[in-house]
Formats: structure tokens, C-alpha cells, sequence
């Protein structure tokens, strides 16, 4: 498969997470995002959006001027032609205020061939329709700490909040703020990072990009690999990964708030409609507060899925769920990150 991991830095990654040497790793996050640079952009279309914006909005104290209300299609997939005024409103209403954007709705979830918080971020790719297992764009924001620069270029890393009723939206928001700080602290028992391996070839590609068995009590993380045959109670998850059409043993797994989550399939993105495959949504409606899939074909190219042990590093040095999860993909143009942005469980 073609590749385009910094193998140095890459490298660096793998030896610290398998010997636990956290002075090895040169992607430090002096300052993750908060809420004041965070623009929650509500949909009055959609009745769902407005109680879940503006539930977010006060649950993370944001200030009025960061929220920006649109009337776009309740649908699940936007036309190119349906998605420009969107991207239009949302490069004039909010010029360089926010650092990223939490779009508080379950649909529409992708740009035609695009995830939606893809097109929102990058622009919309209308090259990556032609032929959706080739490989895309590199994204600017992967392995890297966003700055100040990106905003003022309106690159602002977006998330879906995006849940299958009100009531799961607010108790996903709700774990996503208990989450904030809770780990990595002394005293607090580790947390779990668990990487799974399937019989699945196919969607199994990432097996031997995840990190090995450690204990890393620096930062309070355990890394466990596990075969999927494996029945065992998994306890204080805060990472799961696995390649699968869909998750078999969900009831063994006991979530901490701030948990990512995510499985390499072909259609987990497709929110309300996955053909078959599970739905991203269903680790939220499990207890995990983000996730990432992809809406279209992607193949399984690696880079079109977020890398083990970068989403690892960058959430265990503190990082949030939008950022840990940013930058661990190479091409997202055809994924979209879903759950509650601001969760910080290792937030210094």
C-alpha cells in the first residue's frame, strides 16, 4: 500500500509507547483547544441541532458569538450544490474567532463522496468521487499541533455532534465534560488502550501498527492487545480500535468518560444507513464519547484511518477528542469525526 507516515517521527512514536519514555516523543501539546475556541454552528432546520447546540453551548459555557445558526437540508447526504452556501456562511460569519467548529447535528453526515467534517475543514474534494479507493489529499493538520496560522487560513478541524436522539446527545456531551483531567493523574488507576486484532484480513491492515503491551504509568495508560475471541471483561477502556465489520463483544467493554473509539470498515460513517456494517454511532450509544468512520468506499488504504499509536500519543499528552483524532489521519477527506470535541481526560 502506498505510504506517507513520518517514519522518523513515527518511529519515535512506537519506541515511547512500547517502553513507556515519554521524553522521546516531539509532538508536545502546550495548549489544547478550550471552549472559548470552540463555534458551534446549529442547523434551525432541524430540531435535533438546535436543542443539541444549544445544550452544548451551555453545558461548555460558550459565549453567544461563537454560535452561528445556518438552514441547510435535513438529509443525510448534501449535493456539492447544497454544501456551498454552508461553506460560504461559515468562512464570513466566523473569520478567524474560533480554532474549530462543533456541528451540532446526525445529518447530513457527508458532501457526496466527502464526510461532512472533512469538507467543512479542507473544503469539499470533488477529485475523490472519480475513484474512492484512490488515495486523497494529505491533510495539513496531521501530526500537527493546529496554530494560529491555520485559523487565520480558516482551516478549523471539525466534529459531528451527532447521536441517534436528544437524550443520547446530551449524555454524550455530559461524559465528554466529566471526562476533562480525570486521567493520567496520581492516584487514578491506569486506563486501558485497547487494540484489537480480527481474522478479518481484510479490515485487520492496522494489526501491526498497534503499539506493543505496556504499562505506561507516566502518562496512566495501560496498552493491551487482545485477539477478538477473547471474552474477557475489558475494564477502563479509554481507547478501543479494532478491524471489523462491527463489534461482537460491546457488553465486555466498561468505558471511562472521554473514551475514543472506532473500527476499520468501509461504511461506519454512514451514520443512519452503514450497509449492513455497524455504525460509528453505536460506540457512542455504548458509552464512548468519539469516533471516526468512513462514508464512502475508502478501500483500505492505512492512511484514510487513524493511526494507532499517533491518536494514542496525542490524546495521553493532552490533546482533545477533535485534535487526538485530527491528527492521526493522513487522507480524511472521505471520513467523518464524530462525538464530543472538547473531551480532555488527559488535559494538563
Amino acid at each position: 500500500m502506498p505510504s506517507c507516515w513520518p517514519r522518523k517521527a513515527l518511529g519515535a512514536l512506537l519506541i515511547w509507547l512500547s517502553a513507556g519514555v515519554g521524553a522521546q516523543v516531539a509532538v508536545h501539546n502546550p495548549k489544547r483547544l478550550v471552549a472559548a475556541d470552540m463555534g458551534v454552528v446549529i442547523n434551525l432546520a432541524d430540531p435535533y441541532s438546535v436543542q443539541v447546540g444549544d445544550y452544548y453551548a451551555r453545558q461548555r459555557g460558550l459565549d453567544a458569538s461563537l454560535v452561528l445558526y445556518v438552514d441547510i437540508p435535513v438529509k443525510p447526504v448534501l449535493s456539492a450544490a447544497e454544501f456551498e452556501p454552508l461553506q460560504a456562511q461559515l468562512k464570513t460569519a466566523l473569520g478567524g474567532k474560533v480554532r474549530a467548529l462543533a456541528l451540532a447535528w446526525a445529518q447530513p453526515y457527508a458532501v457526496e463522496c466527502n464526510g461532512i467534517t472533512a469538507a467543512v475543514t479542507l473544503g469539499f474534494a470533488p477529485e475523490v468521487c472519480s475513484n474512492t479507493c484512490a488515495p486523497s489529499k494529505p491533510s495539513p493538520l496531521f501530526n500537527r499541533i493546529l496554530t494560529q496560522a491555520h485559523t487565520e487560513e480558516g482551516l478549523r478541524p471539525s466534529m459531528l455532534l451527532a447521536a441517534r436522539s436528544l437524550e443520547s446527545a446530551k449524555a454524550l456531551i455530559d461524559r465528554g465534560v466529566a471526562a476533562d483531567q480525570q486521567l493520567g493523574k496520581r492516584g487514578v488507576p491506569l486506563a486501558h488502550a485497547v487494540f484489537v486484532s480480527t481474522p478479518d484480513k481484510a479490515r485487520n491492515v492496522r494489526a501491526p501498527l498497534f503499539p506493543a503491551a505496556a504499562a505506561v504509568p507516566a502518562l496512566g495508560v495501560q496498552i493491551d492487545r487482545v485477539d477478538s475471541n477473547q471474552a474477557e471483561p475489558l475494564p477502563r477502556v479509554v481507547l478501543y480500535q479494532t478491524g471489523s465489520v462491527r463489534e461482537e463483544q460491546m457488553a465486555r467493554i466498561a468505558w471511562v468518560p472521554g473514551a475514543l473509539a472506532d473500527h476499520l470498515t468501509s461504511f461506519g460513517g454512514q451514520l443512519l444507513n452503514s450497509q449492513g456494517q455497524m455504525s460509528v454511532l453505536d460506540w457512542l450509544e455504548a458509552g464512548a464519547t468519539a469516533s471516526y468512520g468512513t462514508v464512502s468506499e475508502p478501500c483500505n488504504h492505512l492512511q484514510k484511518f487513524p493511526h494507532p499509536a499517533l491518536l494514542l500519543a496525542h490524546y495521553a499528552q493532552g490533546a482533545s477528542a477533535l485534535e487526538a483524532y485530527w491528527r492521526s489521519v493522513a487522507w480524511p477527506a472521505q471520513g467523518v469525526f464524530v462525538g464530543e470535541p472538547l473531551a480532555a481526560p488527559f488535559g494538563r
